[in-house]
């Protein structure tokens, strides 16, 4: 692990990224939620946990009535590599 106290995170193999989209007249871009005062994106590796995530892009829906849509992002590019 050279110098790392933790191992990578195990978890499930990733094949795809899913996100909420809001599009709005300006463009699309990720619906964020928020904690306290903190803001994250909509967005995980895992279709149960991305699907859990489905309140609160509902209320992004309500509150500003922009279409929101699940998507899936599968195309890999790597841009950097760390050895």
């Amino acid at each position: 692990m050279k110098g790392n106290r933790h191992p990578p995170a195990k978890g499930q193999p990733i094949d795809a990224l899913y996100a909420w989209i809001v599009s709005e007249p300006e463009g699309e871009r990720v619906c964020p939620a928020q904690i306290g005062n903190t803001q994250f994106p909509l967005v995980g590796a895992e279709l149960d946990r991305i699907k859990s995530l489905r309140a609160p892009a509902e209320l992004i829906r309500r509150a500003f009535g922009y279409p929101v849509r699940l998507v899936r992002f599968s195309r890999r590019e790597d841009f950097e590599v760390l050895p």
